[in-house]
Formats: structure tokens, C-alpha cells, sequence
């Protein structure tokens, strides 16, 4: 039988009028009250009938983007400028508009799916897998309220990513065929899903060519050009040293040739060099860097047109779709020297 709001009152031993003040979060409750009726709410598998009734009559025509003030690595970074581009192509020609919202997860007061969802504010969500956590879009599927994640996830939602493991792949691939037989693969922390695909792609086209794995050629360091730098330094100079890299970022590249070039090792010929990720510096390198291109634009214009589609019914189920990236060869991976 479905919770009513008397049911979650009765088993808070709070007044409904209380209740309905958590739902609008009043001022008037205090923070404890609020965290204890929304918490029985949860348990109850309570959802309010005038959300439910109002989300079926009313709109906000607001989609809310949301990011974490916290890591700047992401915010600031260009390719989340071209997701919003993408974003904005699809549901701006609807009518919708689009804000950014700090998730805030530290703060419980300012959860947004109290300051979104429950009040009303967006009609829809977008966000990376880094701050859709499962937990949270069980959340949003108990709500039926939409959402799309920008990256893969492990359950049923709807979310789009590009193809990591066949990124690794193509790169090493790549660098195979150009007569480089013992590639390292430098760069992310090693608890990273992307990380994790890109590697496994980087260890699957090793295997398939019948090339021994090194364990410790795949290092394990922030996606910068210092870290590149640094790593790279060290993994040059050893006396048994790889003949190619496969760069976490082209910002990593960046320090590997920096290195490279301090060291007297010549890029191409005595070591190539390829990277994921064509913008910015790929082109631009001394020498330009093979790298691959990922449309992120792409990526906003497919989960804002997924998400519109689940806000206007058109689409009911949840997909999931990894797009393909694009190699483009450059001078940093030109045959390799015998």
C-alpha cells in the first residue's frame, strides 16, 4: 500500500503540517528534524502526490546541468564548454533553458535533490558519472523523475560515453603497426573508471598482438604535464626503457615530449608518442601528437536529446551508447627508427 503523508507523520512523530514544511524545506524546521522525516520518507518509499501530480501538469522548462564546485579539473576544462554547446543546440530550439547547479553533496540542507527535485525547480537532469552516483540515480528512478548521465554506469540508467576501451585499443594498435613493439601507458589515478577502460584497451590490443604485459609500465599519475613530465623522466632513463607511449591526456603528452627532449631521445624514431584527447595542444606540439578526437559537443547534443525525450514521453526506457572516438595520425608516431 502506498505512504501517505499521515504514515510518514505518525512514524516521525511529527504533526503532517511538519511534514509538509520538511517538503517545502522551511526554514522553520530545524536541520535535524528535516534529516529525520526525510530519512523515514526514504524508508517509506514516500513520494509527495503533489510532486507526482505536478510533474505531471506543470513544467519549470529548466534542465539543470549539474557539476561539483570542488574539482576544478572538470569545470574548467573545455570539453565541459563544448558539452554545454551540445546541451543548449537541443533543448534551446524546445524552449528550455539551462543552468548549471553545484551539487553541494557535503552539505545535506543543500542536497540537490532537495533543492532541485523535490521542489521543483528543473524538469530533468544531466550530469557526469562522477556525481551521479548510483545511490543517487536509484533515487531519481524511485522518483520517476528523468535524468541522463554523461559516462558509463553499471545499472539501467540512461547515459552516453565514448568508447575508452576501443580508444586504448586503437592507439596501441596503432603504434604497433608503426613497428613500436613495447608501449607504457602513463597516467590517471588507478581507481578511475575511465582510467580502468582506457588501460584495459591499452593491455587487450597487447594481448592480441602476443606482446608480453609490463605491470610496471603502466603508471599511475595525475593526467598533467608535470606528472607526465615526471613520470616519464623516470620510465626514460631505466636501462630496459619502452620505445612508445600511450598518454592518459594530451596534457600528459606534453611532459613526456618535454622530457623526451631533455633526454636526447628523438620523437618519432626513438620513441613515439600518442594520446588521447585532440584538444588543445595535440596539433600545436613539437612534433603535433597523434591523438584521438572526442566529440564532447556530441556528447551534449545526444543527452540533451535523450533527456528531452524522457521529460516529453517520448522515450520511456533507458539506453546507453558509447560513441566511437576518431584517430587522427600526426608526426609523433611516424615509423619507428631500426
Amino acid at each position: 500500500m502506498k505512504a501517505t503523508i499521515s504514515d510518514v507523520a505518525k512514524a516521525a512523530n511529527v504533526a503532517k503540517s511538519t511534514v509538509s514544511k520538511v517538503l517545502n524545506d522551511s526554514p522553520k524546521i530545524s536541520k535535524e528534524t528535516k534529516r529525520k522525516v526525510r530519512e523515514i520518507m526514504k524508508q517509506m518509499n514516500y513520494i509527495p502526490s503533489s510532486m507526482a501530480t505536478g510533474l505531471a501538469r506543470q513544467s519549470s522548462h529548466t534542465v539543470g546541468l549539474l557539476i561539483d564546485m570542488s574539482k576544478e579539473s572538470e569545470f574548467l576544462n573545455q570539453f565541459f564548454y563544448n558539452i554545454i554547446g551540445g546541451i543548449e543546440s537541443v533543448i534551446g530550439p524546445l524552449g528550455y533553458e539551462l543552468t548549471l547547479c553545484n551539487i553541494q553533496q557535503h552539505a545535506a540542507e543543500g542536497h540537490f535533490l532537495n533543492r532541485l527535485v523535490l521542489n521543483q525547480r528543473v524538469d530533468g537532469i544531466i550530469a557526469n558519472n562522477s556525481v551521479l552516483t548510483e545511490e543517487l540515480s536509484r533515487e531519481l528512478d524511485r522518483l520517476a523523475f528523468p535524468y541522463v548521465s554523461i559516462g558509463e554506469m553499471d545499472i539501467a540508467a540512461s547515459w552516453v560515453d565514448f568508447d575508452n576501451e576501443a580508444g586504448g585499443r586503437m592507439l596501441t594498435g596503432h603504434l604497433l603497426e608503426r613497428g613500436y613493439s613495447s608501449p607504457a601507458f602513463i597516467g590517471g589515478e588507478r581507481n578511475e573508471r575511465i582510467f580502468s577502460r582506457r588501460a584495459n584497451g591499452y593491455l587487450q590490443a597487447l594481448q592480441q598482438s602476443g606482446r608480453a604485459v609490463r605491470q610496471d609500465w603502466i603508471i599511475n599519475v595525475q593526467a598533467d604535464e608535470h606528472e607526465g613530465y615526471r613520470a616519464a623522466r623516470e620510465l626514460l632513463q631505466g636501462e630496459d626503457r619502452p620505445d612508445s607511449v600511450v598518454c592518459m591526456t594530451n596534457y600528459l603528452a606534453f611532459g613526456v615530449l618535454k622530457a623526451a627532449r631533455e633526454l636526447g631521445i628523438a620523437v618519432p624514431g626513438q620513441l613515439g608518442v600518442a594520446a588521447f584527447d585532440e584538444y588543445p595542444l595535440s596539433r600545436y606540439t613539437t612534433p603535433p601528437l597523434t591523438s584521438l578526437n572526442i566529440d564532447t559537443f556530441r556528447l551534449g547534443v545526444t543527452s540533451g536529446q535523450w533527456l528531452m525525450g524522457h521529460i516529453q514521453g517520448s522515450r520511456t526506457a533507458a539506453q546507453q551508447q558509447l560513441l566511437e572516438p576518431e584517430l587522427i595520425v600526426r608526426e609523433s608516431t611516424a615509423k619507428r627508427l631500426q
